[in-house]
Parts: C-alpha cells; sequence; structure tokens
C-alpha cells in the first residue's frame, strides 16, 4: 500500500475560492477584511513568515498591515499598538508572530487582542471556549487539520485518534475538535511511554512534536491517516517533518508532505477567519 498525499497547497487554493464569493459580497458593502501582522525584531524564519501571510491577504482580496516594532521594544509599546489595532475599524484581525523578545510577556501581549479580533485563536477568552465547542475562533493550524481529514473524506467519528504534541497551539486544541466530532483520542507527549505502540493503534495520526523523524514505519497502524505538523530545519538546510515520510507513505492511507501539507491549510484558514471577523463586525 502507498499511501494517498494530502496536497494542502491545492486544497487551500481551493478555500481561497470559495472565500471569494464572501469577501466580494463584504466588498459590495464597503467592508474589505483586514488583518495586522505585528513583528518585533529580526528573526528571519518570522519574516517570512509575515511575508506569506501578507501574500495571502492579496491574494484573497484583503487589505493588510504588517506592523514592524523595533527587537528592544518596550512591553507597554507593544500593548499600545495592541489597543490601537483593537480600536481601528479598518482592523478586524490581529495576530502577534511568535516568538516575541525574551523580554517580553508574550502571554499578556496574546491576551490583550480583542476576542472578537483574535483570529489566530490563542488568547484564552477562546481557547477556554473551544472546551465548550463555542468558540470565536479556533487556531489555524487545528482548524487546518480537520479541514484536510475533511477533504480526505476520513471518518472522524468512531475513530481512535492518536495526537502527539500538547501545546496550546496545535496539541491541545486538534484534540478537543477530534473530541467534539466524536473521536476517542489520547494526546502523547515527551513522557510517555511505549510512543510507537500507542501511535499503532490511531486511525488517525497528528504529530506536532518538533523532532524530526520522530515517527517511523513500524509505528503507523496500516491505512492510518497521518498528519504531519512539524517543520523541522536540518543541517543541510532541507527541511524535514517529524514523520519518516518516505517510509510512513508505504504503510499509511493518507499523509501530508512536508512542506506543502499543513503549512499552507494554516495560512487559508487564518485567512478565513479574519474573513469571518469581519463579516460579524457588520451584525
Amino acid at each position: 500500500m502507498t499511501a494517498r498525499i494530502l496536497d494542502g497547497a491545492a486544497i487551500a487554493r481551493g478555500v481561497y475560492a470559495r472565500l471569494g464569493a464572501r469577501v466580494a459580497e463584504l466588498q459590495d458593502a464597503g467592508v474589505r477584511p483586514g488583518l495586522a501582522a505585528v513583528l518585533v525584531g529580526n528573526d528571519p524564519a518570522s519574516k517570512v513568515y509575515v511575508r506569506r501571510k501578507a501574500r495571502a491577504c492579496g491574494e484573497a482580496g484583503l487589505h493588510s498591515e504588517v506592523h514592524l516594532l523595533d527587537a528592544g521594544c518596550t512591553q507597554e509599546a507593544l500593548a499600545d499598538r495592541i489597543a490601537a489595532l483593537n480600536n481601528n475599524p479598518r482592523v478586524h484581525g490581529i495576530i502577534v508572530q511568535l516568538p516575541l523578545p525574551r523580554h517580553l510577556d508574550a502571554v499578556s501581549i496574546l491576551q490583550s487582542i480583542a476576542p472578537e479580533k483574535d483570529v489566530d485563536g490563542f488568547g484564552w477568552r477562546n481557547l477556554g471556549a473551544l472546551v465548550d465547542n463555542h468558540p470565536l475562533f479556533v487556531p489555524g493550524t487545528p482548524l487546518g487539520i480537520m479541514a484536510l481529514l475533511d477533504h480526505a473524506g476520513v471518518a472522524v467519528e468512531g475513530a481512535t485518534a492518536v495526537v502527539v504534541g500538547r501545546s496550546t497551539i496545535v496539541g491541545k486544541p486538534t484534540a478537543l475538535l477530534l473530541i467534539a466530532r466524536g473521536a476517542t483520542v489520547t494526546v502523547c507527549h515527551s513522557r510517555t511511554r511505549d510512543l510507537g505502540q500507542v501511535t499503532a493503534q490511531a486511525d488517525i495520526l497528528v504529530v506536532a512534536a518538533g523532532k524530526p523523524g520522530l515517527i517511523r514505519d513500524g509505528m503507523v497502524r496500516p491505512g492510518a491517516t497521518v498528519i504531519d505538523v512539524g517543520i523541522n530545519r536540518l543541517a543541510d538546510g532541507k527541511l524535514a517533518g517529524d514523520v519518516d515520510f518516505a517510509r510512513v507513505k508505504e504503510n499509511a492511507g493518507w499523509i501530508t508532505p512536508v512542506p506543502g501539507g499543513v503549512g499552507p491549510m494554516t495560512v487559508a484558514m487564518l485567512i478565513a477567519n479574519t474573513v469571518t471577523a469581519a463579516e460579524r463586525s457588520r451584525r
């Protein structure tokens, strides 16, 4: 068996196409969805991610702003910028590119974003509401993972799902979304014993551990759907996921590549959340 590839880039293009009618309707009503990205410092990877998001905004017909702050900016200066964006009617969504410089308190900054503009879904109001399945916004990566599963026609209800990684922006929200859809979910992490025995039970395996090649062929049930969230820069400069793609694809049913799998869907879901925020602003 050779796995079918879940091409996130192609699926994301479909998301943008479907968003087009909603964006056009908003623009006819005099509203152009707007996303503001706040970038502190000169981290090269963060700059790439922000440019990618701004480019996606342009392609989808959204207004985008990038707010660059010096790496030495104060907590107060950053908080003031967020407050100004909260009060800007042209801005419907606000994201703060992580990581922030170590002298800044990222937790308080993320909580200062107005919940109705928290399109990354990282604020406690949204994360807490996700537990009750009533968030305003779900983080883009977990939302993209669910969209990939739906595109593949994977039956989530009744499935055994394993999530490797317990972060608040991927692992935990993904587990909650799977539970809400009727899956039986196990969350694994660095303290999990006999990881391979656990992952080998999964119909749906989501890996977001940040360790290249963590999941090998003997750790995956034949025919399982494997979603690889990891993106790791190797010593030779190449990108690799948390899954040994070349070997696992010979056993899985569906698998996402790295790059080109989950990443494009994360950006697409961010754009979709921004369009939703703009629609809600009219009510």
